[in-house]
């Protein structure tokens, strides 16, 4: 009786499910990075801003509004999320990890799924950012336009993420795309 080889460890790894996470100022490159990450096989891209648009219109004026809304996209898609890791999907979720509460949501998923999970943290200084936000707004490319003064105000809460945290963290200084 031909009994199979056991798989290589690594190779099981490859295959597991890995909710990928992104880490990063207003206009660091989170999206860029988000879609290259979900160019690989079996991989769902999930992104805030565009659910936030369709679903919530004109609602998002200022960061209450953003949290609002943004706590209930959260409420209603984590199900789906766990879901999709279980039946052996790769996420890729385009939702800020850029605070400890934010981070705390995101472990919980892949914690419920026994997936894997990778957290891209983009480190880019603000002056990069400031740039390219300004460039954004200017083309339009982007869903919701944010001034320089918004983008302080929400860097504000910004908080990297520290060693006891705990993630599989993956430190990006330059330019994702």
């Amino acid at each position: 009786m031909h009994h199979p080889e056991p798989s290589h460890p690594a190779a099981n790894e490859a295959r597991r499910p890995t909710l990928h996470l992104v880490c990063g100022k207003i206009a660091s490159g989170k999206s860029t990075l988000a879609k290259r990450l979900a160019e690989q096989p079996n991989t769902v891209l999930l992104t805030e801003d565009q659910l936030l648009s369709c679903l919530f219109p004109g609602e998002i004026q200022a960061l209450a509004d953003y949290v609002r809304c943004s706590d209930r996209l959260k409420q209603a898609l984590g199900g789906h999320i766990v879901a999709l890791l279980r039946a052996g999907l790769s996420v890729v979720l385009d939702f800020p990890a850029n605070t400890q509460r934010q981070r705390a949501w995101l472990r919980s998923l892949f914690e419920q799924a026994g997936a894997g999970h990778a957290l891209h943290f983009l480190d880019l200084p603000d002056e990069i950012c400031k740039a390219r936000l300004r460039v954004r707004n200017a083309d339009g490319s982007h869903p919701f336009a944010t001034s320089d003064a918004e983008f302080e105000a929400i860097t504000r809460h910004f908080l990297p993420p520290a060693p006891e945290e705990g993630f599989e963290l993956q430190r990006l200084t330059a330019d994702p795309g």
